[in-house]
């Protein structure tokens, strides 16, 4: 009977071991789980940010005070500006033959 309990208590102390070992388990990685969160919505609100500047960096009017400014480009007279029709499909097997 002593063997018996000592094989039950036995068994009892490594069953609440794993029990400590899992939830201890269990909080590192709920709290490792908050801090990835955490760093996606600080990449979210970067990149935010980025598409912000970007947008900022690509407006028509910086670009062309720029054009002009620094690389000393000129619209063209309207006299000097042709439009050429876009090529379609049909047009380029018509003009192969």
């Amino acid at each position: 009977m002593t063997k018996l309990n000592i094989i039950l208590f036995a068994i009892v102390i490594a069953c609440s071991l794993g029990t400590v070992t899992s939830q201890h388990q269990a909080r590192k990685l709920y709290i490792e789980l908050q801090q990835q969160q955490e760093f996606s919505r600080q990449y979210d609100v970067e990149w935010g940010q980025l598409q912000l500047e970007q947008s900022t960096w690509a407006m028509h009017a910086r670009i062309e005070q720029i054009a002009t400014g620094h690389l000393h480009m000129q619209v063209p007279d309207i006299a000097r500006i042709q439009v050429v029709p876009p090529v379609t499909a049909r047009s380029e097997v018509g003009g192969a033959r």
